[in-house]
């Protein structure tokens, strides 16, 4: 049971956290090419698989409490703790920071037309904090990467 639920983490981790925190870079890009409508769906997109995310945090604590004893894991156990502390604020920007900024750009590209002029006003609602926010995002997940791998 403790591989079953290893491997659940792992490609659940694979799937569905690997297009969350990719779709973003993609919406960059329909923002500056003026898509309003490749925004919102990659906006919906992103949502989901940020909702979606949480069957990994599920399945982490499955395999966590399945684990052999001899490796004395529990929450408080430091590598454990730092990537659920990093993966909640990925979390918590991906959905409260990325996507509200990625609607705000479809909504700016959508109501100018998709025009040169529409990928400006796009970009001035909500390009840097789709950038910003997304990167972040990224940089948090790829520590919770290393921490699961490194287990210091």
């Amino acid at each position: 049971m403790d591989t079953l639920f290893s491997v659940l983490h792992v490609t659940a981790a694979v799937f569905i956290v690997g297009p969350m925190a990719i779709l973003p870079m993609t919406a960059m890009r329909a923002v500056r090419a003026g898509n309003g409508a490749q925004v919102a769906t990659l906006a919906k997109s992103t949502m989901i698989f940020s909702w979606l995310s949480l069957a990994v945090f599920v399945f982490g604590f499955g395999a966590m409490s399945m684990a052999p004893d001899e490796y004395d894991l529990s929450v408080t156990t430091p590598w454990i703790l730092w990537s659920i502390i990093l993966y909640v604020i990925a979390f918590g920007l991906s959905l409260f920071v990325v996507v509200p900024a990625m609607n705000r750009a479809a909504e700016a590209l959508q109501a100018s037309g998709a025009d040169a002029s529409g990928a400006t006003a796009g970009e001035s609602k909500g390009y840097p904090a789709i950038a910003a926010g997304s990167g972040i995002v990224s940089l948090l997940l790829l520590a919770v990467v290393v921490l699961m791998v490194w287990k210091p």
